[in-house]
C-alpha cells in the first residue's frame, strides 16, 4: 500500500508523483468509470486548452471563461458517468442526446455507460457549442 502525504490542501505524494484532487477522485474510481472519465478528461483538454479543472461539490468540474460548463459523476444507484453540461438545456434541442436525469432545471448530460458509447467527434461539437454558449452569455447559470 502507497502512503500518501498531504503537501498542501491540494496536492498528494503518492510515491513520487503529484496528484490534485481531481487526479485522485478518477483513479479512485472502478472500472469502467475510471477509463471513461480519464477519455472526457482527455477530450475536454484537447478540445477546451484553456478550460480550468477544480474539484468542486466532490466531482471534477470543469471552468471556462470562469463559469461552469461541466462536470462528471457517477450517481447512486445508476451504471454510468454522467457528463452533465451546466447549461445543458440550451443544447438539448440540438443535442437530443442529452438526457434530463431527476428533472433538473437546467443540467443536461451524456450518459456514457462504457467507453466505446462515447462519439468523440459529437462530443466535440458539444464542447464547442457549449464554449459558444458561455461567451455569450452574461451569467454563469441561464435560469
Amino acid at each position: 500500500m502507497v502512503k500518501q502525504k498531504n503537501i498542501n490542501k491540494n496536492t498528494y505524494l503518492v510515491g513520487v508523483f503529484f496528484m490534485n484532487p481531481v487526479e485522485q477522485h478518477i483513479l479512485s474510481q472502478k472500472e469502467p468509470y475510471q477509463s471513461i472519465m480519464l477519455y472526457v478528461r482527455s477530450i475536454v483538454f484537447k478540445t477546451l486548452p484553456n478550460v480550468e479543472e477544480k474539484y468542486k461539490y466532490k466531482v471534477p468540474y470543469y471552468v471556462y471563461n470562469k463559469k461552469p460548463m461541466l462536470y462528471l459523476n457517477v450517481l447512486r444507484g445508476t451504471y454510468y458517468v454522467d457528463v452533465a453540461f451546466v447549461q445543458g438545456i440550451l443544447l438539448e434541442e440540438k443535442y437530443p442526446q442529452l438526457k434530463d436525469n431527476n428533472h433538473r432545471k437546467q443540467v443536461r448530460s451524456l450518459q456514457v455507460k462504457k467507453l466505446e458509447d462515447l462519439d468523440e467527434m459529437l462530443f466535440v461539437q458539444l464542447l464547442k457549442d457549449a464554449a459558444i454558449f458561455l461567451d455569450n452569455s452574461r451569467k454563469a447559470w441561464v435560469i
